[in-house]
């Protein structure tokens, strides 16, 4: 494989995606979808930015992850009575399937998705 077929092959991975109430439910969608709702005073939602990036880079194929600041996306943190963040749900095509509270090791989080999507 040429050193360029890598670097496109990096660029098509999925991203961490920043959601808004306006898009948030076509991000969502379809497929198996984490949603880290957190915020940008919160000392645990910054111990988990990582844990979520290293996920990401490793299972973008099967979860897609996406973050949803819940002090300017306060409609979507209701509708989900979000109370305590991090809060991270976990949707397949749509739907909530699971949610965990709090920070989580990648191997918990990890073994969260698997067992739920």
């Amino acid at each position: 494989m040429l050193h360029s077929d890598v670097r496109f092959k990096e660029a098509i991975k999925m991203a961490i995606v920043h959601a808004t109430d306006q898009d948030f439910s076509q991000q969502i969608a379809s497929g198996v979808v984490l949603v880290d709702f957190w915020a940008t005073w919160c000392g645990p939602c910054k111990m988990i930015a990582p844990v979520l990036e290293e996920i990401d880079a490793e299972m973008s194929d099967q979860v897609k992850i996406v973050k949803l600041d819940v002090d300017n996306n306060q409609a979507t943190a209701a509708e989900y009575q979000v109370m305590s963040i991090p809060s991270l749900l976990l949707f397949k095509d749509g739907e909530l399937v699971a949610k965990t509270v709090g920070f989580q090791p990648k191997e918990a989080l990890v073994e969260f998705i698997n067992n739920n999507k």
